[in-house]
Order: C-alpha cells, then sequence, then structure tokens
C-alpha cells in the first residue's frame, strides 16, 4: 500500500490565510455594524432606505448624473452619512489581498525566493494602481 503524502503550509501561505481570515471577520463585522447603523438611521443617509427602489432600474451612470452621487474615492467625503459608511467594510476586504501581500513579501525577502519576491511586488504594484483609480477605467 502506497504511502500518503503529507502537505505543510508554507511561512508565507499560512501568514496569508491568518491576515485574510482576521480581516475577512473584521471587513465582516465592520459591514454589519454599518449596515445596522444605516438601517437604524443613526446617521442621516445621502438616500433614504425607503428611496432606493426608486433607484434600483437605473444605469450607475445615469444615478450617478441625476443623483450627483461621488466615484470613486470620492466617496470618503461622504463616510458621514449612513449608506457610504458601510463603504469602509468594503474597501476593507477589497484591499485585502494587497495587505496580505505586503505581509508576506519580507517573508518572500528573507528566504530570497526571487521569483516570487518578484510576483509579489508586481501583484503589490498592479492591485495598489488599479485600486488608485489613476487609471480611469471600469464602468464609472
Amino acid at each position: 500500500m502506497a504511502q500518503a503524502k503529507t502537505t505543510k503550509a508554507t511561512g508565507e501561505q499560512i501568514a496569508y490565510a491568518n491576515i485574510l481570515n482576521i480581516g475577512m471577520f473584521l471587513g465582516l463585522a465592520i459591514i454589519v455594524v454599518t449596515f445596522i447603523i444605516y438601517m437604524l438611521g443613526i446617521l442621516s443617509s445621502f438616500i433614504p432606505p425607503q428611496d432606493i427602489p426608486k433607484y434600483w432600474g437605473m444605469k450607475s451612470k445615469d444615478f450617478i448624473h441625476s443623483m450627483g452621487a461621488p466615484t470613486g474615492w470620492a466617496w470618503l467625503a461622504m463616510v458621514g452619512k449612513g449608506d457610504y459608511l458601510n463603504f469602509i467594510g468594503i474597501a476593507l476586504l477589497a484591499g485585502l489581498t494587497i495587505l496580505c501581500y505586503l505581509v508576506i513579501l519580507p517573508i518572500l525577502i528573507r528566504k530570497k525566493d526571487t521569483p516570487y519576491v518578484v510576483i509579489a511586488f508586481i501583484e503589490i504594484a498592479v492591485l495598489t494602481l488599479a485600486a488608485s483609480g489613476i487609471l480611469k477605467s471600469g464602468g464609472h
């Protein structure tokens, strides 16, 4: 009978997974709390919850134009509004991959794992550039 191979996770895999796990729970908790704040009306909203169905059928371009809604990172100026407050959790979740790569980069450098150092650096650069909005690509 053949022996089963055992596979062990590397240090960088464990570090990546730990950050991803913590960040996922933190992001989810922030989304739940900020949604409750929004639904309870604790903070005023850009669009009151009861008015949302009026805009469901609109294309995002039309909605942005008719409401004067912010685009890109301009949502940060609206974070005091209940409906924009929940973007904090979404942004955290969206940025987790960048954070994970930043955490494993020193591990890869210490291991002198040059191909993976290059890949991690490129991932960080590409994701950061995409998130920055400098390229102005996408639907908005």
